[in-house]
């Protein structure tokens, strides 16, 4: 199987994870950023050891493999920076999920704003998705302000649609649609 790496510019790469490379540095940003992640992103709790993130990122591989989901690793200047998804494909509508935290020291930088348009380059040429959503909690600032900067159009907020560490919390929906993003292309 061919590795999928997609440059979506010189410094800002996205990829296959390598479990036993990249679960080192992966669990690393995860620990040193941990209070900041774990209340918008529960499952950061679950991954306490290099054994947790490997089996996540040998996961991960398989979805790649069978074209159910991108779990991506986002690499800035060649290094190991954080994760972005596009998952939970619905073939009813042909849409997914993007979802994507990234560690703190390449934050504030437009990497992500830059990861989200590389997977939804992805997303819509390479997986024919026709619809892509971002989920972000109401209060989750940072996340908003990317599927905004993005291209994302607001499409509704959900009541208590986001399970965080505490409760159940509203959250924003926000949609880019294959041909929206074309004609974004073509502008």
């Amino acid at each position: 199987m061919q590795m999928l790496s997609y440059h979506v510019t010189p410094t800002i790469e996205l990829r296959a994870p390598l479990p036993q490379q990249d679960a080192p540095m992966l669990l690393a940003l995860l620990k040193a950023n941990r209070d900041q992640y774990q209340y918008y992103l529960p499952w950061v709790a679950t991954l306490q050891t290099l054994d947790d993130e490997q089996q996540f990122l040998m996961t991960a591989e398989v979805q790649l493999a069978r074209s159910q989901a991108l779990n991506l690793v986002i690499v800035v200047n060649q290094q190991v920076a954080g994760m972005i998804s596009c998952d939970h494909f619905e073939d009813s509508d042909d849409s997914a999920n993007v979802g994507y935290w990234l560690g703190r020291q390449f934050q504030g930088q437009g990497v992500m704003t830059t990861a989200v348009r590389g997977i939804c380059h992805l997303g819509f040429d390479h997986y024919h998705r026709q619809r892509l959503r971002i989920r972000a909690a109401v209060d989750n600032q940072a996340s908003n302000a990317v599927a905004q900067r993005s291209g994302f159009k607001f499409l509704k907020t959900e009541p208590r649609g986001q399970h965080l560490l505490d409760s159940d919390h509203d959250e924003n929906v926000y949609e880019l649609s294959a041909t929206m993003y074309y004609q974004g292309l073509r502008e």
